[in-house]
């Protein structure tokens, strides 16, 4: 006579085991959820002119943003630095910028910088420079741009 094989009843997880997983599923949970407000908190980078960015100097304290305004003819070098002011609506907003500007940098011309506050308030500290191309510049320049591009992709 031969032995039937019979299957084992299932293992139910006893109170203990509930909780361990529980409290594992709760631990991954936050985690994660951690994660993306923190990843979020940190992409995320304000976009001001640069008369708004003067009216929210307290509210954005050293708190990385962007800005945007139109090179004035204050454009210095000073050291590994280049100091200069933007402008916009009106109301001038100085500017200390950590090294070497773009090729089609100077006065007169739009950007955008990337940057915060000095600790007093009193610069706005650059470390990266955008330089939007005027309507000259694209007309002159077409195959630079991004309507170009767009051209020649579609």
């Amino acid at each position: 006579m031969t032995a039937v094989h019979q299957p084992s009843p299932p293992v139910r997880a006893t109170g203990t085991n509930r909780r361990r997983i529980a409290v594992v599923i709760a631990i991954v949970v936050a985690a994660m959820g951690f994660l993306v407000v923190k990843g979020l908190g940190d992409a995320t980078v304000y976009f001001l002119t640069a008369h708004e960015a003067v009216q929210q100097k307290d509210d954005l304290g050293t708190r990385r943003f962007r800005v945007e305004g139109l090179v004035t003819d204050t454009v210095r070098p000073a050291g590994d630095t280049v100091e200069f002011e933007i402008i916009s609506a009106g109301i001038r907003m100085p500017v200390s910028h950590r090294g070497d500007p773009p090729e089609l940098f100077k006065a007169g011309i739009p950007v955008v910088l990337e940057g915060r506050w000095s600790d007093d308030g009193s610069r706005y500290q650059s470390d990266e420079i955008m330089v939007k191309h005027t309507n000259e510049y694209r007309e002159q320049n077409p195959e630079r741009t991004d309507d170009y591009v767009g051209k020649e992709q579609a």
